[in-house]
Parts: structure tokens; sequence; C-alpha cells
């Protein structure tokens, strides 16, 4: 198998894509030059009218995604910043996200919306956010969120073939991330957990850039003869509840690890789902570790105390194995 990167496994996944279906085009901010790399020389195999810059207007060009969606294509968005959805947000979550069930079904919406997001190193509050928790609660859209090149590649093409809205978000900090990435029509169940390493002691549900430091972290407490299981649910709508629960009934004690702030994030939705659904086979109190409710510095000291990290982890587990 090839051995590809972060941002080549997604350049890969929107050139194969493209080239499978003629009605998918690519527009968004920097899309032509590529300002990550990841459509970078995708207008010298597709053309201008395939890939094509927008003006810097969230709310415009994601409205036009909306209606060019409706009217018979399959519009891969790039939102460049996640930050940046909230210039958005009325035609992501009352129009893209509601249409379908409003028409009956008579409309589709095969959007995939794609964005960076999460600390990076000094890019301050505006261009450092985790804000997929802001959408957790707008019935209509699927969220994804890849750890590595397999998944993201995987994710990223089963989200363009989709029928409905789905946010593809895509840490900045893993764009060096390299791995072993299938060859041909490689694809990633949208709703499917991925069970990254087993464990018995504890399960760590880790999501997006915490996965690889949960797997350094479990590495590291292997050699206590700590074990733990590592779960990175890949999607968190649809989420696979089955698969953490599954793991949670095996190990009695679970930890949730999530860059987004610790106040109303994926780690409480998750958190208060097993608290729900899985309260009989916890030993110990469900632990969320989380980055601090404070938004991202843009100095690196304070950043790395604001964001969650493998120390907070570590110590996480140790202190619910201790109970």
């Amino acid at each position: 198998m090839p051995q590809l990167n972060f941002i080549q496994a997604i350049n890969s996944a929107l050139a194969e894509e493209m080239e499978r279906d003629p009605l998918t085009f690519l527009m968004g901010e920097d899309v032509v030059l590529g300002a990550f790399g990841a459509t970078k020389g995708l207008i010298d195999k597709f053309g201008a009218k395939r890939v094509r810059n927008t003006p810097i207007s969230e709310a415009g060009f994601v409205g036009a995604a909306v209606g060019a969606a409706m009217a018979g294509t399959r519009p891969i968005c790039e939102v460049e910043f996640a930050s940046f959805f909230y210039c958005a947000f009325d035609q992501v979550c009352n129009q893209a996200a509601k249409l379908r069930y409003m028409s009956g079904g008579q409309a589709r919406l095969p959007i995939t919306f794609r964005a960076v997001f999460g600390a990076m190193g000094g890019a301050a509050a505006q261009h450092s956010e985790t804000v997929y928790a802001q959408f957790l609660s707008v019935p209509g859209l699927k969220l994804v969120v890849p750890s590595g090149p397999a998944d993201v590649k995987g994710l990223l093409k089963s989200a363009i073939r989709d029928d409905n809205p789905v946010i593809v978000f895509e840490h900045g900090g893993l764009g060096r991330l390299k791995e072993e990435v299938p060859a041909g029509d490689h694809l990633v169940a949208l709703g499917k957990a991925a069970v990254k390493r087993e464990g018995k002691d504890v399960t760590l549900v880790a999501i997006g850039a915490m996965v690889p430091k949960a797997l350094k972290v479990a590495d590291k407490l292997a050699k206590d003869n700590i074990s733990v299981e590592v779960v990175d649910p890949r999607t968190l709508i649809p989420l696979d509840e089955e698969t953490i629960l599954t793991s949670l009934a095996k190990t009695n004690r679970i930890v949730v690890a999530d860059e987004g702030h610790l106040r109303g994030g994926a780690a409480a939705d998750i958190a208060s789902m097993v608290a729900e659904k899985g309260f009989d086979s916890l030993d110990a109190p469900v632990k969320r570790v989380a980055s601090l409710d404070v938004p991202i510095p843009f100095s690196p000291p304070l950043e790395r105390a604001a964001v969650a990290d493998e120390a907070r982890i570590e110590r996480a587990i140790r202190e619910l194995l201790s109970n």
C-alpha cells in the first residue's frame, strides 16, 4: 500500500471522486492555489469550471453551494478554517440541514463541507477553534472527524457520495502524519467507529487529533502494565454508540478525550450517552479530557496550557484507575 500523509490523502480522495463523477466540483477559499496543499494541482486536472475560488464571503458561497446541490450537482465546499462557519450558520443550519426534510425528500443536498480546525501553534483564537460541538444539535447534518490519512481518504470519499450535507473537519496538526493508505476505491463507512488499540483496563475514546496522542499514552502506560483500549469514533453524527459501549462493557472504565472545549463539547455528548446507556458497566465515573473554556491563545505557551494534551490524558487514566 502507498504511504501518504494526511494532506496527500485528502488530495487523492478529491481527485478520485472528481474523476468518478463529472457533476462533482470544488469551490471555496484558496482552492485553486491550495493554501494547505490539499487541493494543489486539481485545477490542472479538472479546469477552472470545476475548481473555483470564491470571494471571502462564507454566507455567499455556502449559500451558492446549497443552491448548486439542489440543482443536481455535488459540490465540495471548502470553508478553509472551521471558525469561519460562524459566518455561514444560517446557510448551513437553516438551509442545508433542513431543506431535504422540509421538501418531503424532494430536494437532495449532497454537499461536502471541508474545513481545517484545531490548535496549530500560534494561529490564534479565530483560526484555532474546534467547532463541531456547535453542530451536534442540528438535525440533518453529518459530522466527520478523521484522525489519520487512511481514514480521511475513506471518510471523505464516503462523504462526497452521501446525498446529505456532511461536514468533514480536518485537523491542521495532522497534515504531516503519514501511514499506509489502501490503494483503489478505499471507502470508510460513516457511522462506524474503529478500535485503534485493544485493551482491558480502561476505554479511551479519542476524537480527531487526540487519537495519535491517545495511542502514545497507551504505549507509555503499557510499560506500567496498564492496558488501554483506544476507540476512535471517526464520525460524531452518526455516532457508533455500540462500539463505545461494547468496549466499556469490557473495561468498565472510560475516558473521553477531545480538543474541543470542556463545556458543551463532543466529550460531554459522548459522556452523557455513556452515563445513560452504559451505567451498569461503569465501575468509576466517566472522565473527560478537553481544552479549557477560553479562546485559544496566540502565545504558544498559553496555547499549550489551554489545549488538551497527552499529559492530561495520562493523568485522567491514572486517576480513574486509582479510584
